[in-house]
């Protein structure tokens, strides 16, 4: 009975959307009519979204992250200006650290002074020096840089006095490429061979001059 109770309702929904071409809808049977409505509102509704409120939801998305974003922006510049008295503080602090450090670098002028105080460094411990060469400066972003040659003979306590008076200079002076090998067949008497590096603070021109030979050329300008 249940299946022949199932197969009338089918033949019933089936009979219903016959004969449906050519006649108007409004004359349909009404399941017909409800899957014409159901057909119609789905069609809608995907067109809307494809066309309108997809592009609303992708921008109700964006707004919501841009949110986000400033207020971290928000936060962090909260933090800052409560620490701003603290953020001033440091700087000026930073730039007497700055200030002390660039007291430690000779200037231009001042470089045959430092050369003569390298060079009594090894005379006044009773170290030998043997070759004290000044190589070529090298200029970098806002110091330059001055290696020389040095090759300094004597026992081990004598070179190591002269590295010690050449840490102990008011100036930066650094020792590189250090090699130490005897001097003498009774090996007494060592020989060191170095480099010292000093630094200098460019002149005010000489910064003026490193700025605009970085600075990039206009096309068509001359090498």
């Amino acid at each position: 009975m249940a299946n022949l109770s199932l197969k009338l309702d089918f033949s019933q929904v089936s009979a219903q959307f016959q004969g449906l071409k050519g006649r108007h809808a409004g004359l349909w049977p009404a399941l017909p009519r409800a899957a014409l409505l159901v057909a119609v509102f789905t069609a809608i509704v995907t067109a809307g979204w494809a066309l309108y409120w997809r592009g609303l939801v992708e921008e109700l998305d964006a707004g919501v992250a841009q949110e986000e974003t400033l207020k971290t922006q928000y936060t962090e510049k909260l933090k800052q200006a409560v620490n701003l008295p603290l953020l001033r503080k440091q700087k000026e602090q930073v730039g007497q650290f700055v200030s002390q450090l660039e007291k430690q670098l000779p200037s231009k002028a001042e470089m045959d002074a430092l050369l003569s105080d390298i060079n009594q460094a090894g005379v006044g411990r009773g170290a030998q020096l043997m070759l004290f060469k000044p190589g070529q400066t090298v200029v970098r972003d806002y110091y330059a840089e001055l290696p020389i040659s040095v090759r300094v003979v004597g026992n081990y306590h004598d070179l190591g006095s002269f590295a010690s008076d050449l840490a102990n200079l008011a100036r930066i002076v650094t020792l590189n490429n250090v090699q130490i090998q005897q001097f003498d067949a009774k090996g007494t008497t060592l020989a060191m061979d170095a480099t010292a590096k000093t630094f200098r603070y460019l002149d005010p021109e000489e910064i003026a001059q490193q700025r605009a030979a970085a600075r990039p050329k206009p096309p068509g300008a001359k090498k």
